[in-house]
C-alpha cells in the first residue's frame, strides 16, 4: 500500500524552522494500531491523517498522532494539513476539517500564509505546585488550568522563559498535560515555551493548541483582541493570534520540505 507523504514545517517562514508535521491523506481509516505505528515510524511531534468527509458538512475528517498517542487537538498539524490541501488545489481559498474531539476546524489563505480557526480554551486560576517544581520554579505571576489538561504558567519576563531547564521526567509523571510557560516578549507581544512530556514530546517546537489557552489569557491582560507571539524553542516559530468569541484565529506560514510515498507492508 502506497500512502502519499508530505512533511511540512508549520509556523515557519523558511525550512528548518517552526514545527514539522507529516500529512498523510488516506482513502479510508486504517486500524488505530496501524495509524499509531505509522506515526511512531515518522517520529515527528505529529502525524496528521485525513480522509474525505461524507455528508458535505466538512471537506475532510482529520486525526493527529504523536509517536506514542492520539491527541484531541493539534494546531500545527492542522495548519500543515490545510497547507497541503490548498497547495494541491490553487483555486480553493479554504478547507474545513471535522475532528473527533475539537469540532470543526478551518484553514484559509491569508496573503503568503494562512489563518486557522481553533476552539478557545480559557483557563481558570489554579495552584500547580508539582508543575512549578518540575519546571524548577519557586513562584509564578499566575498559574491556570484548563480541564482538557492544559497547564498555564505565567512568568515576569522573556529571559525567565528562555532560561527554563525543566525536569522532563517529573513533568511526565503529571500525565498527559500540555505545560505552557509564557511571559511578555521583546520582539513580539508574547513569548512562550511548551512541554508535552506525557505525550512523549519533551519540548514542542511550535504549538498551535497551546495558543488556544494563551490567546484568551493575553487578550484579557493586554486589553486587545489581537497580538503577535513567538514560541521560543530551539527551532522557534512566529504566530499572529486573535481572540474571537469562542474561537482563536491563528496566523502563520508553512514550508513543504519533503514529498514522497510511505510504503505500508
Amino acid at each position: 500500500m502506497r500512502i502519499p507523504f508530505t512533511q511540512v514545517d508549520a509556523f515557519a517562514d523558511a525550512a528548518f524552522g517552526g514545527n514539522p508535521a507529516a500529512v498523510m491523506p488516506l482513502a479510508a481509516w486504517l486500524p488505530d494500531a496501524m495509524l499509531q505505528a505509522i506515526a511512531a515510524e515518522n517520529n515527528l511531534s505529529e502525524t496528521a491523517f485525513l480522509i474525505p468527509a461524507d455528508g458535505g458538512e466538512a471537506d475532510f475528517e482529520l486525526r493527529w498522532f504523536t509517536p506514542t498517542t492520539e491527541v484531541d487537538l493539534c494546531g500545527h498539524a492542522t495548519l500543515a494539513s490545510g497547507h497541503v490541501v490548498l497547495q494541491s488545489e490553487p483555486g480553493r481559498e479554504r478547507v474545513t476539517f471535522a475532528t473527533r474531539e475539537a469540532g470543526m476546524l478551518e484553514v484559509a489563505r491569508d496573503g503568503l500564509g494562512y489563518v486557522m480557526a481553533l476552539p478557545a480554551y480559557p483557563a481558570e486560576p489554579k495552584p500547580l505546585p508539582a508543575i512549578l517544581a518540575a519546571l524548577g520554579l519557586d513562584r509564578a505571576v499566575a498559574t491556570r488550568w484548563h480541564p482538557s489538561a492544559y497547564a498555564l504558567v505565567v512568568l515576569d519576563d522573556e529571559a525567565a522563559v528562555r532560561a527554563l531547564r525543566p525536569d522532563f521526567s517529573a513533568l511526565a509523571r503529571e500525565g498527559d498535560v500540555l505545560t505552557i510557560v509564557t511571559a511578555p516578549g521583546s520582539d513580539t507581544d508574547v513569548v512562550s515555551r511548551v512541554f508535552a512530556c506525557g505525550a512523549g514530546i519533551d519540548e514542542d517546537p511550535v504549538t498551535g493548541s497551546a495558543h488556544c489557552v494563551l490567546t484568551p489569557y493575553w487578550a484579557e491582560r493586554l486589553g486587545r483582541d489581537s497580538f503577535t507571539a513567538r514560541q521560543a524553542s530551539a527551532r522557534g516559530g512566529w504566530l499572529t493570534c486573535r481572540f474571537d468569541g469562542d474561537r482563536v484565529v491563528l496566523g502563520g506560514r508553512c514550508v513543504t520540505v519533503i514529498e514522497g510515498v510511505f510504503l505500508l507492508p
